[in-house]
């Protein structure tokens, strides 16, 4: 009885813990359109250090990786890489932990010159 109690509570726990941690969510962009160097704000959710370590725009083809400016577990502000092409991108972030992955966001950014 003892060990089906321990079990329960290691499994409760890793699930919580899961849950914690969460999938990095973006729901917005601002402002939607930005040339190379400005700087643009995406929020949404688990998006701090703890959950996304890198973050990209990609045209489903070519990725090309942004750098983060400030992050917090709601939003994170980039900056538009100088060789970034002009087009409408997907955000796409790099997870942290043991296995990171790669993760396609709903959120576009038009990049113009």
């Amino acid at each position: 009885m003892k060990v089906s109690f321990i079990l329960s509570v290691l499994v409760m726990a890793c699930l919580s813990l899961h849950a914690q941690r969460g999938m990095p969510r973006m729901t917005s962009v601002e402002p939607e359109t930005g040339k190379a160097g400005d700087i643009l704000t995406v929020s949404g959710e688990n998006l701090g250090k703890a959950q996304v370590a890198e973050l990209y725009l990609t045209d489903g083809k070519n990725d090309t990786k942004a750098e983060m400016k400030e992050q917090t577990p709601t939003s994170i502000a980039f900056k538009i890489p100088a060789k970034a092409k002009p087009g409408r991108f997907a955000l796409m972030v790099l997870t942290t932990g043991k296995d990171p992955k790669l993760f396609e966001q709903p959120v576009k950014v038009t990049v113009v010159e």
